[in-house]
């Protein structure tokens, strides 16, 4: 009983130590399960925010597309202009040979003609300035549509990452959950089973301390039965004693009886009793061989 009493609290121990590391595992189920869905929650996030990013690249690629399609407007204003400066040079050309032709008459038509040359060659001069500055405009839209255009296609690459990651970590999510549930489940199997052991521990000491109880009534018992019992010699005495007269009783009456019959003819001559008085003789037989024997 104390071996089972001893067997069945180190089994309580035992379960108990596997109660808590059971609880222990479902409380880090649990928290990777909550930072799980954190993460899904986050990888969500992240995937909204790289659609936003490529639908702004998608704008902004439009945007430059628009601007380049405006620079080309405006470098074919410019080449307009730059021929209406280049004709109206070519008129004030023609009209300085007239004014010279003409003498003294044309010598302020001169001085116009070549006011208009001088502002037509300046006026050359800035459209073809400002037609560099638009073609160098146009490349830098042309590599920044480009760039625009590159992020926009690694944002929908990051976005289809986005949401395969996000799918991922909501099945991780989920099975996370599904374990937290079945260890909280074996959690409390474990518990239940960590109380009956704690009982099954508890009845076992009962039995132990019943069983030693016991014992020591058993020995008690034995006690008084061992000051009862007694040897072979004394049985035997005992049974004779029980079972009839002893040695000496046993002599005593086979000389009586002896003694009786010797002198019973003489008492019957000598004086014969009536039958009345037979129990009176037989109690002075018995006396007188009581006599006799003491004689003897």
């Amino acid at each position: 009983a104390d071996d089972l009493s001893k067997r069945t609290e180190e089994q309580a121990s035992s379960l108990e130590e596997t109660a808590a590391t059971t609880e222990e595992l479902a409380a880090s189920v649990k928290a990777s399960a909550q930072a799980s869905r954190e993460a899904a929650s986050i990888a969500t996030e992240a995937m909204n925010a790289a659609q936003s990013g490529g639908a702004i690249a998608g704008q902004a690629v439009e945007a430059m597309a628009r601007i380049e399609s405006a620079s080309q407007k405006i470098s074919d204003i410019i080449r307009v202009i730059d021929d209406i400066a280049f004709q109206t040079n070519l008129l004030a050309l023609n009209a300085a040979v007239e004014a010279a032709r003409a003498g003294d008459a044309g010598k302020g038509f001169a001085v116009v003609a070549s006011e208009v040359r001088t502002l037509a060659q300046r006026s050359s001069a800035a459209a073809k300035d400002i037609s560099g500055l638009i073609s160098s405009s146009n490349m830098e839209v042309g590599e920044g549509v480009k760039l625009v255009r590159q992020a926009g296609d690694q944002l929908t690459q990051i976005l289809a990452a986005s949401r395969k990651v996000a799918a991922t970590i909501a099945d991780i999510s989920s099975a996370a959950g599904e374990q937290a549930n079945g260890i909280d489940e074996m959690s409390q199997a474990v518990a239940h089973l960590d109380e009956m052991t704690q009982q099954n521990a508890a009845l076992s000491e009962q039995s132990a301390a019943s069983a030693a109880s016991l014992s020591t009534r058993i020995g008690q018992l034995n006690d008084l039965v061992a000051a009862f019992r007694t040897g072979p010699e004394e049985m035997g005495t005992r049974h004779a004693a029980q079972s009839g007269p002893t040695e000496p009783a046993r002599l005593r009456h086979l000389a009586e009886a002896a003694f009786v019959q010797t002198r019973a003819p003489v008492s019957r001559a000598a004086a014969p009793a009536p039958a009345p008085r037979a129990p009176a003789k037989k109690v002075a037989n018995s006396r007188a061989g009581d006599a006799g024997w003491e004689e003897f």
